[in-house]
């Protein structure tokens, strides 16, 4: 089941449009991340079709694989050796602000329970 979703998530994604921030391409100081137009003549807002789209939320995933990796399992974010017993049938993700020896024990614990951790550092 989840893996057809996962092939009906890809199919979705390949259809959504980039959700740039409006006038972000003029303008340096403007991030590309979205923001909502707000403004009372602003084209986007008004949903004038060549200005691009406005986020919805059909545009969204399936609820049963929203927040599961590409590799098909649900991601879980690890701070310590002590996290990864939740995350049992999980892809685990390795918190960026833990140190590398931290991330080191984290790796080993997570290969010996055949877990798979999608940011790898070092030899593990």
């Amino acid at each position: 089941m989840a893996e057809r979703l996962l092939r009906v998530r890809t199919r979705q994604k390949s259809k959504k449009p980039e959700f740039n921030r409006h006038d972000s391409h003029k303008k340096k100081r403007l991030a590309t991340s979205w923001r909502k137009p707000r403004g009372l003549h602003n084209k986007l807002r008004q949903q004038i079709a060549a200005k691009g789209q406005l986020v919805r939320a059909g545009y969204g995933s399936p609820k049963a694989v929203k927040g599961f990796h590409p590799c098909g399992l649900p991601e879980v974010l690890v701070n310590n050796v002590a996290e990864l017993l939740n995350a049992q049938g999980s892809a685990v993700r390795i918190a960026s602000a833990v140190g590398m020896k931290k991330r080191m024990e984290i790796q080993a614990k997570a290969a010996e329970a055949g877990l798979k951790v999608l940011n790898p550092k070092g030899g593990a």
